[in-house]
């Protein structure tokens, strides 16, 4: 007997982890998929994991991770390197960016042109991701921050499986809630004495507004037909998004 497909209205979004040193570390579990919703502990995301005291490193472990895709570019790995020492994870290297991170801020881009970017410039690395997740769950993906890159390439596997755009709207919205304030002021002090005249370097540095999400998402149906289809057209089979839902949502094959 196939159990009863869950109910919507009993998603709700799984407390984040406590891992000391992690920013922005979270669970998408729990977000609304039509009928379904997204499993807890098979996809986190975070920021950089340099600053791990071994209380985060134990933290970490005990989250049961197989797999760590790091979407960081050469430089930032090399300074600063994870923190996975004890650790035993797959650690798969996707640098998302063609060209670095300085380049954004010093072309002084909106969040919109990064996103639009990231997904025409980067699609053949996206796809890589999907298939890392594919790979080996539990599955953490982070970048630096865990804002732009990590929430536009979850944003977008999020939506392939299903997951409503209000939903993934929201999870990428919330990262803006969870940069300390203490580390903000401080970022965009040492940007700005770099470009003084940037229109563009708060949000990139700092902030995750929803309807910028929303007209990516949008942007992206416009073009391509769906999410899914985005990652068609980029070499994903129709067997994989077949098993990315199964992946991430339950009541989907139970």
């Amino acid at each position: 007997m196939t159990p009863a497909a869950p109910d919507p209205s009993d998603a709700q979004a799984a407390p984040d982890p406590v891992v000391p040193g992690a920013v922005n570390l979270r669970d998408v579990g729990g977000l609304r998929a039509g009928s379904s919703i997204t499993r807890h502990g098979v996809l986190f995301r975070s920021g950089n994991l340099a600053r791990l005291d071994p209380s985060g490193t134990r933290a970490l472990a005990g989250l049961g991770l197989r797999r760590v895709i790091d979407l960081r570019d050469d430089a930032e790995v090399v300074r600063e390197p994870s923190r996975l020492d004890g650790v035993d994870v797959v650690t798969q290297r996707v640098p998302l960016f063609l060209g670095s991170v300085e380049s954004f801020f010093r072309d002084d881009l909106s969040l919109d042109e990064m996103y639009r970017r990231l997904v025409d410039d980067s699609s053949a690395r996206v796809v890589d991701v999907v298939r890392g997740i594919l790979a080996d769950q539990p599955v953490l993906v982070h970048c630096t921050v865990g804002k732009d890159r990590t929430g536009v390439t979850v944003a977008l596997t999020l939506a392939a499986a299903g997951v409503d755009p209000d939903a993934v709207v929201a999870d990428y919205a919330r990262t803006e809630g969870l940069l300390p304030d203490y580390r903000n002021r401080r970022v965009v002090e040492m940007l700005r004495a770099m470009h003084p005249e940037a229109v563009h370097l708060e949000d990139l540095a700092t902030r995750s507004p929803a309807p910028v999400m929303r007209a990516l998402l949008v942007d992206v149906a416009d073009r391509y037909g769906s999410v899914a289809d985005y990652l068609r057209a980029n070499g994903l089979s129709d067997d994989e998004l077949v098993e990315l839902r199964r992946v991430l949502l339950r009541g989907t094959a139970e």
